[in-house]
């Protein structure tokens, strides 16, 4: 694979990466809840794609990534990441948001006896 090739798979991912965000967003303020199974399973892929790719990456010489495409392509991919962390950054909030007002453990309630009910009311009569 030449650099130019894994610069733009590489951007193809961070972009797959930044619509799952923007999905995760969009679940999180509509539902107002935790992520679904569905959407952390396929983020959890989607990162182990990202190692692979981030290993491609660091084979390429540094002197490559000079070239006027391979800078272009890295440009788009920074701001691409930038993006992603201010999406996460805030998705992260709302889930920690959601997490804390969330239903609350309901006690179960504990009928009093028939014995401890005398014992209160004759205190009272």
């Amino acid at each position: 694979m030449t650099p130019i090739e894994a610069l733009r798979q590489h951007r193809q991912l961070c972009d797959e990466l930044h619509q799952c965000a923007l999905e995760e967003n969009r679940f999180l303020r509509q539902q107002q809840r935790p992520l679904s199974a569905e959407l952390v399973q396929r983020k959890g892929e989607l990162l182990k794609r990202l190692d692979a790719s981030l290993a491609d990456l660091r084979t390429i010489p540094a002197g490559r990534l000079r070239e006027p495409e391979a800078r272009e392509l890295l440009e788009h991919t920074r701001g691409r990441i930038l993006q992603i962390l201010q999406l996460d950054k805030e998705n992260e909030q709302l889930l920690l948001r959601f997490s804390l007002s969330g239903p609350k453990p309901v006690a179960p309630s504990v009928s009093p006896s028939l014995a401890m009910l005398q014992k209160i009311y004759s205190r009272i009569s």
